[in-house]
Order: structure tokens, then C-alpha cells, then sequence
């Protein structure tokens, strides 16, 4: 090639560009960020709205349906959902990944203005929006604890001091403070000394708002000064509440602490969270949508010394987590298996060659061609994650091929007796199309994944991008670089290795095999049918066994961390909820394998409902315990004989899909616009898949509690009376809502006076009977008097998906057991219970990944046929030729497919990418001999003895290429380091693939040129 030929002549040049790829390579490489996957955060946007002591569904019908049917309108939203329980409403909304979230959240705010005059007007927070999705995992858990100073003060400082500052470092979308207990004066009044008073709640409320006031009251602007007026309108405390006077009796004044005890509380005294064993402040840093998490958490740490300065010296802050130690550990893991890689290929260069200066040559190409890669890499915003580096690190094997290819073919023709010039033209001139050849047959086994859209294609771009444009620049270094040094750095006495008794060994080794290839090959030539057979036959075995393999979407990883959520009976106490959870915290402190956890319990966290809590925990290094997923089996065994406690463990996923945040990581939603209905079916589905083996932690978000009390009013006595419906709720609320009568303003924060009885008086339903109403006529009526009370049935939680009624079945699975079959018997339970047209069942977030992800797997292997056929086909300037080339494939996916079935490994994403893989490493070996045999061809020889020779001249480069994708791949088959679970199975299936297709397409690629070489000539349209 004329490329070549310039390189040869033009040696200074060459250098100057080889030595440019690698200046720029290296300044790229130091200057790329370093994350765990490549972008593929759905642009997720959370809401929140809450109004005190609202019923789910009245949180569900006047807050969330409103705000769901404005949001609903917004272009772009891939899935909107929501759950509404006691006094608070939570919508996520999860846009298409093309999505531009701060396009997003403008649209988002206008709906929620739009939306706020159909809200009630008594709204304790009005609807807030983050950009953040609630069912990510936090990258950064800071616990702040102290043995002297109150939850309350530890929260203000949590709150105003550190919260607040986290959230505007760049990257974090929000700082969540779990177990958040601000600072609130509580009353709590006595029913029965209210009646005794002539006291009503409303009148108590009022009394109390009206004497803590914090209004302007103007200035005096005289003719010389001017003052501004202030008064002691506020209330600070609760020893100033007590002596407030509420009202006069017998002439004498009623002070509140003569009906109600009046206590320096927290706002909300059914939450609590721990670090290990002490009760903390837990801030959780989420990352916004796109942020990098090595960049944030840098951040964070940068900003801790300063904010730990501010603190008290009786306030501890602890690191929980830290998402980054995770990922740097597999990104150094993955740099130095790309390192393992290419000593290994440049070994299997020399075992081959046994020449230092022979073995350099090829081996340059690859550290340039892997530099060659990083600059596009920085161009188009990439990041040095897993899958870029694995991208990488697999290139090694194939980037060597081209310059293997090229040098080998020169040193032939100096074994023959020309001189390395001579032999670097001629060479340079045969091999050419055939690397030219190689180049864009493998890149084009990519192009598919570059149009490839939604998660799958988001997932695979930069592996595709990356892999292909260092295979382009070792087809570059291969023409250019490789000839040049061969014509000047190869001498003819080089290329005999006969010095030491090792060379010499090898090479009467390989010159044995390459005869004993030669004399079987013969053998085969003259017996083709019953290769053609095998051939048949590797194809059949090949689509039976990927069908009978257990299928899945991505391996677990083991980050360092695992969640535990527990559940207990709906109608649980806070205080034996409290206690159940410390029984849990104390197993788990008591494991080896546990460095530290916090723990919470109520509706603060990621808990969404009153009746259960929340751990996590943090693991020892790596190397001084068990994995992940043994941790779990181990503490699963322990924790699960709690009597009353539901307990769910979990490793978190790499990916986390969706926005539903459940016990659980895979999701089942049935759906009906009829909630009875839905309740009927829910239950239906959830024994029937709690009934399938292999299942665990079956679970729903669809709660009933058994105690719930409904008060039921009798409108007609009501009237009679002279009440209203609305004093009859907001007394109810003032009793036992913890309602906020009354707000403190002090100089960085404000603080709530809350309203309720005596907690020994909100325990039973007789207790409602102690609340009285003042009428019209200023006479305290009974609430029994024109209300009667009785237990129902009452949901915890309402659930909408899309703006229908929902409930969603969550469920992981035992170990052995894929989600493909998981999701089989799914299928079969639905043909079995056969629900209406109006129940409407689907799968939600890994799991509808997953199931999406099958059908295009299949499309996407298909078309890297098709476009790999087309490439070789406008090549070759043939249609047969492409087949002859393409016909190892049965074997390799055989192979393949075999290992990971020898391995007990599912066919996972990974794998399918390493089976794809073998489409462009597998047609190599064809290429080289197709080329030759065709040289051969043009020259006078028969097709049978130009294929023969082809096959033992290019023996030699097909073993060498072989061997080196062998040795680039064997690390990551080994499965080392940090982030191995996902790499191995790539590793695997390469490897199965080559060493079987290895043997086959030496023997078969011949047969197939026998029996197709005269369809050439009759297809051919050439005259």
C-alpha cells in the first residue's frame, strides 16, 4: 500500500507520528475523570408535598392526583410514579435519557405552579422539587453523634450548617438528613383539665398563636431620629410557654402549664436514627443526575475539615460510606489487568519470535494504539470507567494482530533470502488489504452498538467507540510504524532464532505441529462432508444450548456496601419498632464482617412508610472477609428468627434502574383503575409468586393495617348541635396530628410549637371520646355525641403508576437462580391466574430492563452479521467470500456458550459482549487465509491447492493472533480484583470461544472455501 511505502521511505515522519499519538495520549489520559460505568443516569426529577396528619388517601386524592395530572403533560417523561402516606406525598418523574434535566425542571416547576391552586389551602410544605432520583443509593453517608447535647441541637447543626453547604458543591443534587429531630416546643394537653376549665382544643390553639406573634410594627420617624419599634411578641422556649395565660376563670388567670405539659421536644418524635449503637444525625449525598461520583465525593472530602471546625467538640462526625473507595478500587484493578494483558501479549510475541528486537516491533502497537484511543476518548467527554479500561484491555489482544500479521509476512520472505528492505516493500504490498481488511471487518462488529438506543445503547456506546478507535490506530501503526522499523531495525541472521537450546526447542515444536497440521488437514480435505457436519451440527448445539443457558442482565458487584430494610406488622408501635430494629443493629454489630452501619426506623430515610426501617452497612476491606452475597446469606440466617420483623437484605446493583424505591430489586406492578379490584388481584399475585421456588424476600408496598379506626360523623346531629364538619377534623388533628399551632422565628432558623394530648391519651379509642368541640351557643360538645368510632381496614400506602391506582410485588432470588427464569415463571403465573382486561400487569426498573434487553440482544448480533457480511463483501467484491469468512462463527459462540455453562455463569450482558466480540476475532483467522488463497488463485493455482497452502503459510500469524486475544483475554477470565463479578464473564466466553473455534476453523474455513470457490466463479459479474 502506497501508505506503507511512504512510512518505509519516510522513516522521520513515522516516528514524529507515533511519537505525537503518544504525547497526546498521555496528556488525554491524565486529563479524563474516572467513574465506575459510562453516563447513564436517567434524568429523574423528585417531588415533595406534604400536609400533617393526612390519610394516604387523602394524600393520594388531593395532593397526588392533582399534581400528577398537571406533571403529566410534560413532554419527555418515560414513567411517573407515586406514593402517598400519612401527611406526605412523594413523585418521581423519570424522563427519556435524551432528556436535559435543567430543561426538565424548568417544565417541572411551571406544572407545580400550575398545579397549586388545586391543592388544599392548609398545605404544610407547598410541592418541592430535586433533581435526583429517590431510588439511587447516596455516594457519601457522614453520622454525626454526640453523648451530651440533645438529638435536637445536633440536628440544627446538621441542618443549618452542613446540609445546606453540601448541597451546593458541584455534583450533589441533594443532602437527605435521616433521622432529622428539630428542635420543637411540644404541648401536650390534658383533655380531661381542658373540659374541667371550660376549654376547647381550637380555643387552646388559638390562645397560643395569638400570644406568640412575630409581626412588623413600623417605626417613629420624629423631627430629628427616627425608631424602629420592637416587642416581645415571641415565645423562645417552652419554660415561656408555660406561663402563658390562655385564658381567665373565677377571676384568676389559667396558665397553660395548669392544663398541658409543655416540653423542649423535636418536631417529630416517631424517627430515629443510630451509627451502630448511639443515636445520630445521618446526612445522605446524592449525586445529581450525570455528576461524576469520584468528582463529587472529592468535593464533599475537600469541604469536611471546615465544617468539622464549626462543629462543637461534643459532636463526633463519622464517614459511613464513601461510594469512590468502591470504584477507585476496580478502576485500579482494571489498569492493572490492561497491564497484565499486554506483558502477556508481548510474551506469547516472544515465545513465537524468541528474537528482543523481532518482539518489539509488534509489541509497540500496543501502548500506541491504546494511547491512540484516549484522545477520542477525551473528545467525545468519555471517563475512565469500567467498561472504557475493559474496552482497553480487550483491545490488546486484537491491536497486536495487524502488526503480527505485517512482520511475519516480512520475515518470511527474509527467510527466503531478501533483504529487510526488500522484504518490508513486498510484504508491506500482500498484507496490506488483508490488515485493511481485518480493520474494518472488526470495527464494523461495533457499528450496530453506536445506533443502538435506550440503556443497552447507552450502556455500550463507549465500549464501542473505544474498541474501535484502537483497533483504527493499530491499523494505522500496522502499515506505517511496523514496515518502517522492520526495513530498518530486522536482520537476516535475526529471523532464524537458532540461539539457545529453548529457541530451539520451540521451533522444532512448531515445526512438528505445523506438519502435523498439514498431513490431518490433507486428511480433512479429502473426507469434507463429515466437517461439513460438525459444522451443522456446532450451529444446532449452538441456538439449543443458548436457549436451555439461564439468562441474565448484569452480574452482582460487590461495592463494599449492602442495605437491610425490615418491616414489621403495619400496626406496630414506634417503640417496639425501636426495639426490634436495636435487636437487628446488635446482630449485625456482632459480625465480623461489618466495619459500620447506621439504622433508622419511621418515615425518614429511604423508609417510605411509619412500620419499618432501614440499615447501611458498611463491610471490612475486601480482603479481610467474605463477598457481598455470602455476607447476606450468612446474616439473612440470623436476622429472620426476630419474632413480628420482616427482614430484606440487598447488594446494591451497579445500575440502579427506575425510580421505585422497594425492599427488594426486582418489581412486579398490577395496575387497575378500580382500587378494590386492585386489592383483590394484588393479593392473588402476591401468593401465588411468594409460592414460586427460588424466589425471596417476596414483599409489596401495598400495606393494610388491621387496627385502623374510622370515625364515622353523623352529619344530621352535627347540624343539630351547631358544629361544623371542619371542627370536628381539626379537632381530631390538634389532639392527635401533632399539629403546628404556633412558629418560632430565631436568628438561622425557625421552629414549630406543636399542638396534641397527653400520649397516654392517644392510644385507644375511648381516648376520642375525652375531645370536645365548642358550638355556636358556646356549649363544649362530646365528639362521641355526634360521631361513632370502628375499626376498618386502612392503607399505610397508595401507590400510582402512570396516574393509576398500584401496587407493586418486589422480589430478589435465591442464588442459582437467573432472572430470565424468574421472569418465566412470572409469565406462567399470569397464564395461570389469567386476570381482566382491566388489571393491567408489567415489569418496572432491572427487571423490564432486562426483559427489553433480550429481544434487542438477538437484533443487535443479527445486524453485526449483516454489516460485517456487507464490509467484507464490498472488500472481497464477492457474496460468497463473506460467508467463507463468517462460517467459525457457529463455533466460537459454542464455545462460548460452553464455558459459561462449564463455569455455572448465566448469559449476562457482559457475556453477550464477549460473544459479539468473538465475531471480530474468530474471522481473523479466516481473512488471513482467504487473502493468501485468493493471491494464489491469481496466479494459476486450483482453489483446493491455493487453500491448502494458504492454510500452512499462515499458520503461524493464526496461531500467534490466537494465542495473544487468549492472553489478552485470560486476565479478565481470571476474574482478579474489585469489580471482577462484572468483567468475568466477558473473560469467560472469550475464551471458551477461542480455544474451540481455534481448532475448527482450522480445519473448517478450508472445507467451506472448497465447496463455495465455484459459486464465486458464478456469482461473480466481473467479465
Amino acid at each position: 500500500m502506497q501508505l506503507s511505502m511512504l512510512s518505509i521511505r519516510r522513516p522521520v515522519m513515522t516516528c514524529l507520528l507515533m511519537a505525537f499519538f503518544t504525547l497526546f495520549g498521555i496528556l488525554a489520559y491524565r486529563a479524563l475523570p474516572v467513574s465506575e460505568l459510562p453516563q447513564i443516569d436517567f434524568p429523574t426529577i423528585n417531588v415533595t408535598a406534604s400536609l400533617s396528619g393526612a390519610s394516604p388517601e387523602t394524600m393520594a386524592s388531593a395532593v397526588a392526583t392533582p399534581l400528577e395530572g398537571q406533571l403529566a403533560t410534560i413532554s419527555g417523561i418515560d414513567n411517573i410514579s407515586s406514593s402517598s402516606s400519612q401527611g406526605i406525598t412523594r413523585i418521581t418523574l423519570q424522563f427519556d435519557l435524551d432528556r436535559n434535566i435543567d430543561a426538565a425542571a424548568l417544565d417541572v416547576q411551571s406544572a407545580l405552579s400550575s398545579a397549586q391552586r388545586k391543592l388544599p389551602q392548609n398545605m404544610t410544605s407547598s410541592p418541592s422539587m430535586r433533581k435526583s432520583n429517590p431510588a439511587d443509593a447516596p455516594v457519601f453517608l457522614i453520622a454525626l453523634h454526640s453523648d451530651s447535647l440533645p438529638i435536637s441541637t445536633v440536628t440544627e447543626y446538621a441542618e443549618s450548617k452542613l446540609a445546606q453547604s453540601l448541597s451546593m458543591l458541584p455534583g450533589v443534587a441533594q443532602v437527605s438528613v435521616y433521622g432529622s429531630k428539630p428542635y420543637a416546643v411540644r404541648i401536650q394537653a390534658d383533655p380531661d383539665k381542658l373540659t374541667a376549665h371550660n376549654l376547647g382544643l381550637d380555643e387552646l390553639a388559638t390562645a397560643v398563636a395569638d400570644n406568640n406573634v412575630n409581626q412588623p410594627l413600623g417605626d417613629l420617624d420624629g423631627e430629628f431620629r427616627s425608631l424602629s419599634l420592637k416587642s416581645n411578641g415571641q415565645l423562645k422556649n417552652a419554660a415561656a410557654y408555660r406561663k402563658l395565660v390562655v385564658a381567665y376563670r373565677n377571676g384568676a388567670p389559667l396558665y397553660l402549664s395548669s392544663i398541658a405539659n409543655v416540653l423542649d421536644s423535636e418536631e417529630n418524635t416517631r424517627v430515629a436514627s443510630w451509627f451502630i449503637d448511639k443515636p445520630g444525625i445521618i446526612l445522605a449525598v446524592q449525586r445529581q443526575a450525570g455528576a461524576n461520583t469520584i468528582s463529587t465525593v472529592d468535593a464533599v472530602r475537600q469541604a469536611l475539615p471546615q465544617f468539622q471546625s464549626i462543629l462543637p467538640d461534643s459532636i463526633q462526625m463519622d464517614i459511613l460510606y464513601d461510594r469512590s473507595e468502591s470504584i477507585r478500587a476496580s478502576i485500579h484493578d482494571v489498569q492493572f489487568t490492561l497491564l497484565l494483558s499486554c506483558a502477556l501479549v508481548v510474551l506469547v510475541i516472544w515465545l513465537f519470535l524468541r528474537n528482543l528486537s523481532a518482539t518489539v516491533i509488534p509489541a509497540l502497537a500496543v501502548p500506541l494504539s491504546v494511547l491512540g484511543a484516549v484522545p477520542v476518548m477525551y473528545l467525545l467527554n468519555y471517563s475512565l470507567d469500567n467498561l472504557s479500561l475493559l474496552a482497553l484491555t480487550l483491545a490488546v489482544g486484537f491491536v497486536v494482530d495487524d502488526a503480527i500479521v505485517m512482520m511475519e509476512n516480512i520475515v518470511r520472505h527474509m527467510e527466503q533470502g531478501m533483504g529487510a528492505m526488500q522484504a518490508a516493500r513486498k510484504g508491506a504490498r500482500e498484507i496490506g488489504f488483508t490488515i485493511l481488511s481485518m480493520t474494518l471487518s472488526l470495527i464494523a462488529v461495533f457499528i450496530p452498538l453506536l445506533f443502538m438506543g435506550g440503556l443497552m445503547g447507552r450502556l455500550l456506546h463507549e465500549f464501542a467507540v473505544t474498541i474501535s478507535a484502537a483497533i483504527a490506530v493499530s491499523g494505522l501503526v500496522s502499515l506505517t510504524l511496523t514496515p518502517m522499523l522492520c526495513s530498518r531495525v530486522l536482520r537476516a541472521e535475526q529471523t532464524t532464532a537458532t540461539q539457545g537450546r529453548l529457541s530451539q526447542w520451540l521451533e522444532r515444536g512448531f515445526s512438528t505441529l505445523t506438519e502435523s497440521y498439514s498431513v490431518s488437514l490433507v486428511a480433512v480435505l479429502r473426507h469434507p462432508r463429515w466437517v461439513m457436519f460438525t459444522f451443522f451440527v456446532s450451529m444446532a448445539l449452538t441456538v439449543l444450548l443458548y436457549q436451555q443457558l439461564p439468562k441474565d442482565f448484569l452480574p452482582s458487584t460487590d461495592s463494599g456496601q449492602i442495605t437491610l430494610t425490615t418491616k414489621a406488622a403495619p400496626d406496630t408501635s414506634f417503640a417496639t419498632l425501636s426495639r426490634m430494629q436495636q435487636q437487628v443493629a446488635e446482630i449485625v454489630k456482632a459480625d465480623p464482617n461489618v466495619a459500620a452501619f447506621m439504622s433508622s426506623v419511621g418515615s425518614t430515610g429511604p423508609n417510605g412508610s411509619a412500620n419499618g426501617g432501614s440499615m447501611t452497612i458498611r463491610l471490612v476491606p475486601r480482603e479481610q472477609r467474605l463477598s457481598a452475597d455470602q455476607v447476606i446469606a450468612e446474616l439473612r440466617q440470623k436476622v429472620n428468627h426476630i419474632p413480628g420483623l420482616s427482614v430484606y437484605l440487598r447488594n446494591p446493583p451497579s445500575i440502579r434502574i427506575g425510580g421505585m424505591s422497594t425492599a427488594s430489586e426486582y418489581q412486579f406492578t398490577v395496575q387497575s383503575n378500580d382500587f378494590n379490584e386492585l386489592t383483590q388481584w394484588h393479593d392473588r399475585f402476591l401468593t401465588a409468586i411468594r409460592a414460586i421456588p427460588g424466589l425471596r424476600d417476596v414483599t409489596s408496598d401495598q400495606e393494610v393495617v388491621g387496627a385502623g379506626l374510622s370515625v364515622a360523623v353523623d352529619r344530621d346531629k352535627l347540624a343539630s348541635y351547631g358544629l361544623t364538619y371542619s371542627q370536628v377534623e381539626t379537632a381530631l388533628q390538634s389532639a392527635f396530628a401533632a399539629r403546628q399551632v404556633s412558629t418560632i422565628y430565631a436568628d438561622t432558623d425557625q421552629y414549630a410549637v406543636i399542638l396534641e394530648v397527653l400520649p397516654e391519651r392517644q392510644q385507644q379509642a375511648a381516648d376520642l371520646s375525652r375531645i370536645r368541640v365548642r358550638n355556636n351557643d358556646g356549649v363544649l360538645i362530646s365528639l362521641d355525641t355526634v360521631a361513632s368510632f370502628k375499626r376498618q381496614p386502612q392503607t399505610l400506602t397508595v401507590n400510582h403508576l402512570g396516574t393509576l391506582p398500584a401496587a407493586t410485588i418486589s422480589f430478589n432470588m435465591s442464588s442459582g437462580m437467573a432472572l430470565g427464569d424468574a421472569l418465566k415463571a412470572l409469565d406462567q403465573v399470569k397464564e395461570e391466574l389469567l386476570p381482566p382486561a382491566s388489571v393491567v400487569t408489567s415489569l418496572q426498573g432491572s427487571a423490564a430492563a432486562f426483559a427489553s434487553s433480550q429481544s434487542g440482544m438477538m437484533v443487535l448480533l443479527v445486524l453485526a452479521l449483516l454489516v460485517v457480511y456487507g464490509v467484507l463483501g464490498m472488500l472481497y467484491e464477492s457474496f460468497v467470500h463473506p460467508l467463507t469468512i463468517l462460517s467459525g462463527l457457529p463455533s466460537a459462540g459454542l464455545g462460548a456458550l460452553l464455558t459459561l455453562w462449564l463455569f455455572q455463569f448465566p448469559v449476562t450482558l457482559y457475556a453477550f459482549v464477549g460473544i459479539l466480540l468473538l465475531i471480530g476475532i474468530v474471522k481473523k483467522n479466516a481473512i488471513m487465509m482467504i487473502d493468501f488463497a485468493l493471491d494464489r488463485e491469481r496466479d494459476g493455482m486450483t482453489p483446493d491447492d491455493a487453500i491448502h497452502q494458504a492454510c500452512l503459510v499462515r499458520f503461524r500469524p493464526i496461531m500467534m493472533t490466537s494465542i495473544a486475544a487468549l492472553a489478552g483475554a485470560l486476565p479478565i477470565a481470571l476474574g482478579y480484583g474489585a469489580g471482577a463479578e462484572l468483567r468475568q464473564p466477558l473473560g469467560v466466553s472469550i475464551v471458551g470461544g477461542l480455544l474451540l473455534s481455534q481448532i475448527v476453523t482450522l480445519y473448517l474455513t478450508p472445507v467451506i472455501y472448497h465447496y463455495l470457490a465455484p459459486w464465486h466463479a458464478k456469482l461473480n459479474f466481473r467479465s
